[in-house]
Parts: structure tokens; sequence; C-alpha cells
């Protein structure tokens, strides 16, 4: 497959007749089984259905059928999401038996009715909870984590054996993999895609949202994904822009803030080099930078972990208590360290929260976005609990990699990831764009202009040599 193909080019090509969808699939699927042995980021690959769907795209198509952006192209979907027919189970051995799902989650059926192509389903850390994937390897490098929780949807990108592929996150589950492998991940605002049909890791904390290698494919992808679920009771009835309309429009006249605190704070040499540059560039584009300080920053953490082991460890006390040798031994000292956590620390994270919504608030009343990395550094090693991100400091794994994506989770605000560098080792770096609640049109904007004022997005790994992967699929 043509590795700088993007979703909109192969969209115009297969309405002009240039690309057949059932190439296109055939493509997927054949770096699937060149690549996939070594990465392990599919669970289950479903050939079959996949080119079945890709000839009905193609008869469609031939008869000047449009069902939209995704028509035709194949997608990668998160072991989260039900897909109507196979096993959710989320990377559990406590669900390997669990019945097929009756029907798709909604953004699934969203995009299956915008004619989008279902692959198969991609690994995920255990229940979503956790910051690593396990079970896949990091493209760049397969000694080193994905990241996660959507560690495998986004090392499918990085290997091009998919145009898309959906993602969750709640504390940074889109993003961190996203920076980790050097493709694009957005977290729209909650309440902007249905969470219905996914399994929850913490439901006021929990987005959904796709990866992509570009941000006019997250756009595109974001835009068959969004609208209102009246059977999501998190989900907001609230109107849907073209997120392509302006995405060319630049950011000349925007006001970037950048905080002084928290996101400035025990950065990689490398993150620190290429966060310093991308504001730069941002500014050389005709962005006003102002600086801005987080009193609340010290808080983000407590309050994230509060709500997220209390509302995780509720939703599974029951299958601890019948199934819990089948957890992985670090999801479940997770949930039953949240049993035994006491109902005022939760109280006390969700009145934290809503202070933490209004300082961001006031913060993109006067600006636009907020520019911040996606995480402190790069990818970890895979048998590591810690990293060393300075020469004076280092942190826990599941530390470094929330406590920057985490606010955008506790206020609820969309946050997009881009690649923005590589550290000495050669690993991808993330940038992050936090907007104003429903306007992912404009942290769109902005991560297009700095993605065709830079060449980050254009890096691929290094394809790795076919072989069975050690990982469980």
């Amino acid at each position: 497959m043509n590795s700088d193909l993007d979703i909109l080019s192969a969209g115009a090509a297969m309405r002009r007749g240039d690309l057949s969808p059932v190439e296109l699939t055939r493509a997927c699927l054949t770096r699937i089984d060149e690549v996939d042995g070594a990465v392990n980021a599919y669970v289950e690959v479903y050939a079959d259905d996949a080119l079945a769907a890709a000839r009905q795209a193609e008869d469609e198509i031939g008869r000047g059928v449009d069902r939209g952006p995704l028509h035709g192209i194949p997608i990668a979907v998160k072991d989260l999401f039900d897909v109507a027919g196979r096993v959710t189970a989320a990377g559990s051995r406590s669900l390997a038996d669990a019945p097929p799902a009756e029907a798709d989650a909604h953004s699934v059926g969203l995009l299956r009715d915008g004619g989008a192509v279902i692959l198969g389903k991609t690994h995920t850390h255990e229940f979503a909870f956790g910051s690593t994937t396990p079970q896949t390897g990091n493209p760049w490098d397969l000694d080193r984590v994905p990241g996660g929780s959507s560690g495998g949807s986004a090392a499918a990108l990085a290997l091009d054996t998919c145009l898309m592929a959906l993602g969750t996150d709640t504390a940074g589950s889109i993003r961190m993999p996203a920076a980790l492998c050097g493709v694009v991940g957005i977290k729209p605002t909650y309440g902007r895609v249905s969470k219905g049909g996914i399994a929850p890791l913490s439901w006021s904390l929990d987005h959904a949202g796709p990866l992509t290698r570009y941000v006019a494919d997250a756009a595109a992808a974001l835009q068959v994904m969004a609208g209102h679920d009246p059977a999501d009771v998190g989900s907001h009835d609230a109107p849907v822009p073209d997120y392509l309309a302006r995405l060319g429009d630049g950011v000349e006249g925007l006001t970037i803030a950048v905080p002084v605190n928290h996101y400035a704070e025990n950065l990689s040499a490398g993150m620190q080099q290429a966060y310093e540059q991308s504001l730069a560039v941002l500014e050389q584009l005709g962005a006003n930078i102002v600086a801005v300080e987080l009193p609340l920053a010290g808080a983000y953490m407590g309050a994230t972990f509060a709500i997220m082991m209390a509302e995780a460890s509720a939703y599974h006390r029951r299958r601890l208590g019948s199934l819990g040798d089948l957890y992985t031994e670090d999801v479940r000292a997770l949930l039953e360290a949240g049993l035994s956590l006491p109902a005022v620390d939760y109280v006390d994270g969700q009145r934290t929260r809503g202070l933490v919504q209004a300082e961001w608030q006031q913060i993109l009343t006067s600006a636009d976005v907020v520019v911040v990395p996606t995480l402190p550094t790069s990818a970890a090693l895979r048998d590591s609990d810690v990293l060393d991100i300075t020469d004076s400091y280092s942190e826990s794994v599941m530390s470094a990699y929330v406590r920057l994506s985490c606010p955008a989770n506790l206020t609820g605000l969309p946050a997009l990831s881009v690649p923005c560098g590589v550290d000495a080792q050669g690993l991808p770096l993330g940038l992050q764009i936090i907007g104003r609640p429903f306007d992912e049109a404009t942290v769109l904007r902005v991560g297009a202009a700095y993605e065709r004022a830079t060449t980050w997005h254009q890096l691929r790994p290094p394809s790795p040599e076919p072989h069975t992967g050690s990982g469980q699929r």
C-alpha cells in the first residue's frame, strides 16, 4: 500500500475510478500479513467480511452512490467497540467466552453506514485501564511500548495497515499512543461522539475518537462519527460543523495560550526542544503566543484518578468477585484499590473537576487554543516501570504518560495530538492542541496548519521483518 495515501485522496481516486476499494482493502490485508506478526496490533482480522464490504462499496461508488468521505476506506476498530457478530473481549481473558455483540457500537454503525470497510479489531490495554498495551510492540522499536490503551490502533496505523483506527480516551488513551507511534489522534469534546456499545472504563471521563495518519483524515473521520445519540445519557445534542470547511485557514490572528507551569515542567531534552520549535513555527505562521498560569495543576492527577478508579471499580465489582483471577495483575490491582477508595475522595475529585473546568474556561475566553506537549517524553521500554525523563528526574510510566494528557479528560475539552519531532533515539514525539468545548474545528485547523508547515507526519517507522509475534491475538 502507498504509505502516503490519505483518506481524502483515496476517496477522490475511487470516485474517479482510478482506485478500487477492493484493491485498497486487499493491499491493507496483505500489509497486515506482512508486518503484524512482528507488532501484534490486531486481535482478529475479518478478511472475508472486509472484502465483501469493499465489493459493495465498489459497486455503490460505480453507480454514483456517495456515502461520505470514508466510503470504501479500510479501517480498524479497537477491541472495546462492539462489532455486530463479533466478540468484544476488551483485551481481557475474562471476556474471552463472551457472546458476540448483537449490534454495532453507535460510532461503528455510523462508520459502517458511511461505507467504511472494517478490517478487524486492534489490541487494547485490558479494559483500557493502562498506558502501555503490553500485547503490542511499538513499530518504531519493537522493544518499546506503543502507548495505551489504544496502542493496537496506533501501531496498526503507523505500519500503514489501515487508513483510520478507532480509539478511546479516558486519561489520554488516544493521544498517548498517537504521540508514541508518530500518528494523529483526536479526543473530541465529551459527548460529541457516542459511547454507546463501548466497554466503559470511567463513564464520566471516557471519550471515543479516530486515529489517522493526517489531520484532514481525522477531520473526515470525526465528521462521520460525531452526532447525538439519545441512547447515551452522556451524548450532547450539539450541532456538528463541517470540520473540513476551514481546515486550510491557517492560524494567523489566532491566540495560543502556553502554560508556564505543569506542561513546561519535567520534559525530556528532546521534548523540550521539539515543543519550543513547534511554538516558534506557530508564531511564524502568525499566531499570537500568550503565557498563562494553571493554579490548580497540582490537583489534576489526584482528581482524575479518584474519579477513574471509583467509576471503573464500580463497573467491574461483580465480575471481579467471580472472575478476578482472569484479570491481568496490574489491572486487577487498580480495580481492587478502587473498591477501597473512600466515597469522599470521589466527591472531592468531582468537586475539583468543576474548579478545573472553570479554570480552563477562563483561559479559553481569551485564547483560541492551548498548545502543550502531548507527553513529556517518548516510548518506554516494554519491561520498564519507570522512565528516566531527565538526568535528575524519574517517574512511573503511567504517571508520566497521564499527567499531561488527563486535564483534557477532566475538563472534557477537545484535544488533538500531532507528530512534532523525534528524540535523540529517533522515537516520535507529540504536540497537543486543546480547544473550547465543541470547537474541534479550530483545534483541527491549528493542527492542519502546523502539519503543513512541518514534515514530521511524513516519517515512517522501519518495516519490521516478518515473523510470528510473541503477543497473543
